[in-house]
């Protein structure tokens, strides 16, 4: 959508359906209070939606502008149905940054809430300018108290992990605790929706949406607790160990003599690279594209025809720590690497190979 402030701003698509929801049943209330007709009421339901999408975005440029004087650079905003989230290129470096980081937002909607506060007691009732400064007073005081539910993926949530990061001095703990915290209030949000439904304090329209927001905040308290579970087997990571070895072959070699070539003399595992004049290696066989090929047509077409250019792959420098190599494969997801030493191709990463080190118990496809 553009940048404010030098930082990216994206919207999800599911904001169009918190927007229809919140219009519609907004109108409803505007109509009531203003004696409005029914396209007046829908224009103020709209103006709340503005109202509520404007306090969300200066929320989250409270996070980005707190981060980067922190030297955490930020790579955008994203507005979506929880209300939105800052994406940052680093954690916070300690327990200290974390909550400042995290308690930014909740204090930028808690200012913008009092100020709402305080124009919706000095107008008079029954008025337009009434209705915009208490659209101001509850989109901003909603956003703080629901953002400090103490449960990741909220900042309440990151609170709590700077807390237990300060105790404990173990960042992968500290998340490990807010993200199972996150789950209990992704259960009780869902709980109350439903209390609230069936005593009737709660339009039934709003009920589809607010088990959805339980559903994503289970999700991500999810996302959370496994992302502290990977994090911790980092340092596992020995690159040396994990690269597969390679085997060559001369540019234009028939794929079936490649192949055959392969199970006689390479070592147990290696990818197949294919090789110019020179002997220097070009080009990294795609096995699966190999398999496709019918048997009969194997003898007659040139193994270049299943590679891929080595300057269409991802390369990791032999050597690289844990943390460097995923720093990498964050920034360049795919499903191999190649592994090199200087000019010289000394193997390839797969990243099944470096999933069943993060995750032994989760399956994966080879």
């Amino acid at each position: 959508m553009g940048r404010v402030l030098g930082v990216p701003l994206r919207v999800n698509v599911s904001m169009l359906l918190l927007t229809l929801l919140i219009t519609v049943t907004y109108a409803q209330y505007a109509r009531d209070r203003l004696d409005l007709p029914p396209l007046g009421g829908y224009l103020i339901g709209l103006g709340f939606v503005v109202s509520l999408l404007g306090s969300v975005l200066l929320h989250e440029l409270g996070h980005a502008l707190t981060a980067r004087r922190h030297g955490i650079g930020v790579r955008g905003i994203t507005l979506e149905l929880l209300g939105g989230y800052t994406e940052m290129d680093s954690d916070a470096p300690n327990p200290r940054v974390e909550l400042l980081v995290s308690l930014a937002g909740p204090a930028v909607s808690a200012v913008l809430g009092a100020v709402g506060v305080g124009l919706t007691l000095a107008l008079p009732t029954g008025t337009l300018a009434h209705q915009l400064a208490l659209q101001l007073a509850l989109s901003n005081v909603v956003v703080a108290i629901f953002n400090m539910l103490p449960g990741l993926p909220l900042d309440g949530g990151r609170a709590l992990r700077a807390a237990v990061w300060a105790l404990t001095r173990d960042r992968h703990r500290a998340t490990e605790v807010a993200g199972w915290v996150g789950r209990a209030v992704a259960l009780g949000t869902a709980g109350l929706v439903v209390l609230l439904t069936v005593e009737r304090l709660l339009v039934p329209l709003a009920l589809p949406l607010m088990l959805l927001v339980a559903v994503t905040l289970w999700r991500g308290a999810g996302q959370s607790i496994r992302y502290a579970r990977i994090s911790r087997r980092v340092p596992l990571i020995d690159l040396g160990r994990l690269t597969r070895p390679v085997f060559g072959v001369p540019t234009g070699t028939p794929l079936a003599e490649a192949q055959r070539r392969h199970a006689e003399q390479a070592p147990p595992g290696a990818a197949v690279t294919v090789l110019d004049s020179a002997g220097r290696t070009v080009a990294l066989v795609d096995p699966a594209a190999a398999d496709a090929v019918p048997a009969q047509r194997r003898p007659w077409l040139a193994v270049d025809a299943v590679a891929r250019s080595l300057a269409q792959l991802p390369t990791l420098p032999a050597g690289l720590d844990g943390e460097r190599v995923m720093e990498v494969v964050q920034a360049h997801p795919a499903a191999r690497y190649v592994v090199t030493a200087g000019e010289d191709v000394v193997g390839v990463l797969h990243i099944a190979d470096l999933a069943q080190v993060l995750e032994p118990t989760r399956k994966m496809n080879r």
